[in-house]
């Protein structure tokens, strides 16, 4: 059963921030499905990660491709499912993310735009339902550049 990440960003954007979570996922061998409410929001994101990297090759791809299955890291609108047969999922700007997909998975993630309070209350009604549904939750604030593990909840391990 994965544990669940929030990540209360209120320092850097979005990009700034979801490049090192996505590295970090791939060089454990994780495959990652990264879920977005806005499809144009995620054609943004998927031209940003091919330069965001630097000298970093981040392979990924948007999904709709006939290799779908294939990419190590996936962006999707769809409001479930796993193509790639992610260990990682990552819900973006809002997306849908269930207790229930999570069981096969050994890591969920939730960022969220600290500054948007619709994002913080939806943020908060999502951590009620993994906690509910007996997920580990770990809350991450950003404070002085660097995250700082604020609570938790649920059961580890």
């Amino acid at each position: 059963m994965a544990e669940v990440f929030f990540y209360h960003l209120t320092e850097r954007p979005l990009e700034a921030v979801l490049v090192p979570l996505l590295v970090r996922s791939l060089e454990r061998d994780w495959r990652v499905l990264l879920r977005g409410a806005d499809r144009a929001r995620l054609e943004w994101l998927d031209e940003h990660l091919w330069v965001a990297t630097g000298e970093t090759f981040l392979p990924h791809g948007l999904a709709g491709g006939p290799h779908d299955h294939l990419q190590p890291v996936l962006l999707t609108p769809e409001p479930e499912g796993r193509p790639n047969r992610a260990e990682v999922l990552i819900s973006i700007d809002g997306a849908r993310l269930a207790p229930g997909e999570l069981a096969a998975c050994t890591r969920g993630m939730v960022l969220f735009d600290g500054n948007d309070p619709a994002a913080v209350e939806h943020a908060r009604g999502q951590w009620k339902a993994f906690a509910e549904a007996g997920l580990s939750c770990v809350y991450w604030a950003e404070e002085a550049g660097r995250w700082q593990r604020k609570a938790e909840s649920g059961q580890r391990g």
